[in-house]
């Protein structure tokens, strides 16, 4: 018989502390959802909720765009 595990539920970090704005500026919250590769972290991974979600990758992408992040890390 397979023993199951008790796994922590997931929670949306942004819902908790009631973010309103997803800064992009803030280089050291956002490194913390890219892989060393560059990619986003999927919401299943980080717990993040739908609408957080889209708004983290949006910020990802500004701060890409105006070189805060690199797009891939080597």
């Amino acid at each position: 018989m397979q023993q199951r595990r008790f796994q922590r539920r997931k929670f949306c970090r942004f819902c908790s502390e009631k973010v309103e704005y997803m800064d992009y500026k803030n280089i050291k919250m956002l490194r913390s959802y890219i892989t060393e590769r560059g990619k986003v972290f999927p919401r299943r991974m980080t717990g993040t909720c739908a609408k957080h979600q889209r708004e983290l990758s949006e910020a990802i992408k500004r701060a890409r765009s105006i070189a805060l992040i690199a797009f891939s890390e080597k």
